[in-house]
């Protein structure tokens, strides 16, 4: 929802990975922006409009980013993707980095656009695997922000390491780092950041991408 330029980059971006989009926006010169050579979807309506929502495809959307100028509009999109229609993945762009952390706390998911950039938000629609943060000289080291199943929330961070050959170096929590210790556990909504040799990147995916028994 919202066809400014960080909705159109988001769309096309996603376009470009093999995602299938639709575009809401309540102006449809807006979708100007998305360029010729897009070939999603577009809809002129109010983004938490149940019938724009429909018409766009939500009910078998598997993400929704709520984009638009309005922190009230996204805020309440989101809210009916997440609970009205099930979204798995649904983000919220806020200007208000306080009311961010407070929307945070209810459990949406927000995007403060002060503190963060569409990568972030690419980060949280298309959670599965990694995404790297840093590489050392050499290249064979990653700092990696890391999807891990949802099994491993209630664990001890720490399990991590001993079940794959990544070290945890931070947690990204209710939009605040914190270094995990030996009685950190994990809590559902934690970005997880591990440090992994290149080689090993591929083990440690497919170790959290399933539960800690089968890992």
């Amino acid at each position: 929802m919202g066809c400014g330029r960080v909705g159109s980059g988001l769309a096309k971006d996603l376009e470009a990975a093999g995602h299938t989009v639709a575009v809401i926006d309540q102006n449809r010169e807006a979708f100007r922006r998305l360029g010729a050579d897009f070939n999603g979807r577009t809809v002129a309506g109010v983004g938490f409009d149940r019938d724009t929502l429909l018409e766009a495809g939500i009910e078998s959307a598997d993400a929704f980013a709520a984009v638009s100028n309005g922190d009230n509009s996204n805020i309440l999109a989101a809210r009916v993707a997440r609970e009205t229609y099930g979204v798995a993945n649904v983000v919220a762009r806020i200007y208000d980095p306080a009311r961010a952390e407070i929307y945070q706390r209810l459990g949406i998911p927000t995007v403060a656009t002060v503190l963060w950039t569409t990568d972030q938000i690419m980060r949280r629609l298309a959670p599965e695997g990694s995404r790297s943060e840093w590489r050392d000289a050499s290249g064979l080291i990653q700092l990696c922000e890391v999807h891990i199943h949802s099994d491993w929330y209630g664990q001890p961070a720490q399990l991590i390491e001993s079940s794959t050959p990544a070290k945890v170096a931070f947690i990204t929590r209710l939009g605040e780092g914190m270094i995990p210790n030996e009685h950190t556990v994990l809590q559902e909504g934690d970005l997880v950041h591990v440090m992994v040799a290149e080689t090993d990147l591929p083990i440690v995916e497919m170790a959290l991408a399933k539960s800690p028994e089968e890992a």
